[in-house]
């Protein structure tokens, strides 16, 4: 079993490809399914006055469904095809959030912190906001947003759920019991994350999670499943054998898998 549940296309404004591309890619690399898991639309700010090429239009987002369902039905001999979310967790959007949640026949939602209020802290064109600022402030902030995702209901699985050290800002103090509460509220709640490989290609130089917070996850009894972020269809899978090995290094033997909403767990 090799998937890979966390895929970005064009309609983001900040991938490339189509999303048959994506599927052709996986398809190419064996894979057994792919989730195609593009931004939710902007909620909170308006897209006019932001930074540009964020997420895709709330008018695409129907099309972006309707071609989905297409392709999942055109490759069903072929490759699994998911259709997903990355939902991102806005703190006082969680209704608008949750008519986006309800209105699609998503196999799966991601909850994926981005923002701390208009702050996305994984853009690079918005670094300039660490000045000034004490960073184990910034990672409680992050931390507790995360642990609010987790309690909304909304999300199958949190993503990269230690992106805030995209960066590579790191506080001086630890941060261990912070990183604990969040994954305690992920378990909590019923949550499954996800091991993203596109950390390794950032200022952290590794994936999401480390793999401290991968071995408590798993202590916790936390369901993992794997993205590779992709936002070209070259790097669909992309550190795939890197991943494969930590995770059974650190124990775990099956990966989460959705369809419909509903989770199962699969050999890998």
């Amino acid at each position: 079993m090799r998937i890979d549940y966390h895929t970005h296309h064009v309609r983001c404004g900040h991938a490339v490809g189509e999303l048959e591309e994506y599927i052709q890619s996986a398809i190419a690399k064996g894979l057994s399914e792919i989730g195609l898991s593009d931004h939710m639309p902007l909620l909170h700010v308006d897209p006019a006055d932001y930074y540009p090429e964020m997420a895709m239009p709330m008018e695409e987002l129907p099309r972006y469904v309707e071609e989905c369902l297409r392709l999942k039905e055109k490759y069903s001999g072929r490759i699994a095809v998911r259709v997903g979310l990355e939902g991102d967790f806005i703190e006082g959007y969680e209704e608008e959030i949750a008519r986006i949640v309800e209105a699609y026949p998503w196999d799966y939602v991601i909850g994926s912190v981005h923002f701390l209020g208009t702050w996305d802290v994984t853009d690079f064109r918005q670094v300039h906001n660490w000045e000034g600022k004490n960073v184990i402030d910034v990672y409680e902030t992050y931390y507790d947003a995360v642990c609010k995702a987790a309690a909304t209901g909304l999300y199958d699985y949190i993503g990269h759920i230690d992106a805030i050290k995209r960066f590579g800002y790191r506080p001086e103090e630890d941060a261990t019991a912070l990183e604990d509460r969040a994954l305690k509220a992920v378990a909590k709640h019923g949550l499954a994350i996800e091991l993203n490989a596109a950390g390794i290609h950032t200022a952290a130089k590794e994936m999401y999670p480390s793999r401290r917070m991968l071995e408590r996850a798993f202590a916790l009894g936390i369901p993992v499943t794997y993205g590779s972020d992709a936002h070209h269809p070259d790097r669909v899978g992309q550190k795939w054998e890197e991943a494969s090995a930590m995770l059974k290094s650190v124990g775990y033997s099956q990966l989460v898998t959705f369809n419909g909403r509903q989770r199962r767990l699969a050999d890998f």
